[in-house]
């Protein structure tokens, strides 16, 4: 999960510019919605436009490498689980929960 306080975003159109081969802007919606190897890249939508962040871009890279290498995937670091269990408590009080 993304974390817009403290990593860098990108808005998902500048992500061919970063990458070292360019990807078509396409392969770049499809590693968010699709994903590789069962990998997805991490977005945020914000005031309507879509943003990941280099970090996210990283991790996506290491997992699906990882993936494509028939390696296992690269468990989440402390702060990705800390930033993951805000967000579902989040989600469970505004369900009420």
């Amino acid at each position: 999960m993304i974390d817009a306080s403290c990593e860098r975003l990108v808005p998902i159109c500048d992500v061919p510019k970063m990458v070292p081969h360019r990807p078509h802007i396409s392969t770049v919606v499809r590693w968010w919605t699709r994903g590789v190897k069962n990998q997805k890249l991490e977005t945020l939508l914000l005031g309507g436009r879509r943003y990941t962040s280099a970090e996210a871009l990283q991790r996506f890279f290491e997992r699906s490498t990882a993936a494509s290498d028939g390696q296992p995937i690269p468990a989440r670091s402390q702060r990705e689980r800390d930033v993951a269990v805000k967000a579902a408590l989040r989600e469970l009080d505004r369900l009420g929960v």
